[in-house]
């Protein structure tokens, strides 16, 4: 089983940049896929951005594409994700996520993902 945890959320003006990232620890000699979700105050849990395939493509949604950038190192087992251009929309608990890796296609669904780190606060004042 693989742990996660992410930080770096925080309180920023609208336009302002924020990184967030996520360690991941225990067993992860197996390979898994993962991605970012965030919830905002009264909204389901929506995927921000995630591997979407076995070959390891990354996809954003649509409402942050052009600001938000997933990256991942896996030799020191971590992933980030670098928010530009913060909108109040922006405003939500951000989660990193993960599950087993398998061959396909994958769809950036919560409902996909079997491990979630603790949730990070992340706040856009306008």
């Amino acid at each position: 089983e693989v742990q996660l945890q992410a930080y770096g959320g925080g309180l920023v003006q609208a336009a302002a940049s924020l990184r967030l990232s996520c360690a991941a620890s225990g067993r992860t000699e197996s390979d898994y896929t993962v991605g970012w979700f965030r919830q905002a105050p009264g909204k389901g849990r929506e995927g921000v951005s995630c591997i979407v395939n076995s070959d390891g493509t990354i996809d954003y949604a649509d409402s942050v594409k052009g600001r938000f950038t997933f990256s991942i190192d896996y030799a020191k087992e971590t992933m980030s994700l670098q928010m530009n251009s913060l909108k109040p929309e922006d405003t939500a608990v951000y989660y990193c996520a993960a599950f087993r890796r398998y061959s396909g296609t994958y769809y950036c669904k919560a409902n996909e993902y079997d491990y979630w780190g603790q949730e990070t606060l992340v706040t856009v004042s306008s």
